[in-house]
């Protein structure tokens, strides 16, 4: 495999987030647009997009960064020795940017006020559970197909979140940067600030758990 300079994988991290953002962002402002008030389908105009471009992003920058995009994924692969804890913050660093800046440019391309702060709270044992089990299948799905299918993976990952768009009662946020970055956005894709903590915490609890289920089935016998 080609090796990047630190510049290239951040970067890369910087932008497969910002994608990501401004698909989730966009597809949601499409969606509502042209549901004519029909929730689910507003949903299912969210979900497919979203699902495909995971699959283009990963393919796209998997050989350059890892193609994290995700802080509870940088940590899962901190905790699991896959890459050093310095390289961390940096990584979550550009996925932060990336994703702020991908709501920005969603807001700018359907002509939305550019600066928001979402009004759509998301509160509620059953919402941070969901965060839990979206997060910890995130995960361990990415874990187990990377070491026993590893040509799988963007396919996996996309047809997952995809999945968790609808099994999970919070549409499976499964990612710290993707939920302060829509809480940007008072949109269909929003979340209130005041909801964002909580559904961290269950993220990253759940990447934590996750890693744990993996060790075991790495487990000698």
């Amino acid at each position: 495999m080609p090796m990047f300079s630190r510049g290239q994988v951040l970067v890369s991290e910087f932008l497969g987030t910002a994608f990501l953002l401004a698909t989730v962002v966009g597809s949601g402002i499409m969606a509502e647009r042209i549901s004519g008030g029909n929730v689910g389908i507003a949903l299912l105009g969210n979900t497919i997009p979203t699902g495909a471009v995971l699959v283009v992003l990963i393919t796209m920058f998997g050989p350059i960064s890892g193609a994290h995009f995700n802080p509870a994924v940088t940590l899962a692969m901190i905790l699991n020795g896959n890459m050093k804890r310095v390289d961390g913050l940096p990584y979550v660093a550009a996925q932060l940017v990336g994703g702020i800046f991908g709501v920005l440019c969603a807001h700018l391309m359907f002509a939305e006020q550019v600066l928001q702060i979402s009004h759509k709270a998301r509160f509620g044992a059953g919402q941070w559970f969901s965060e839990f089990v979206a997060t910890f299948g995130l995960v361990l799905t990415i874990f187990l197909v990377v070491k026993f299918k590893r040509d799988a993976i963007a396919m996996a990952v996309g047809l997952y979140i995809t999945a968790a768009y609808w099994f999970t009662a919070s549409t499976s946020f499964a990612n710290p940067a993707v939920t302060v970055a829509r809480a940007l956005s008072n949109s269909f894709a929003g979340i209130a600030p005041l909801s964002v903590l909580p559904f961290i915490l269950a993220q990253l609890i759940g990447a934590a758990a996750a890693w744990a289920v993996f060790r075991f089935f790495e487990a000698e016998r």
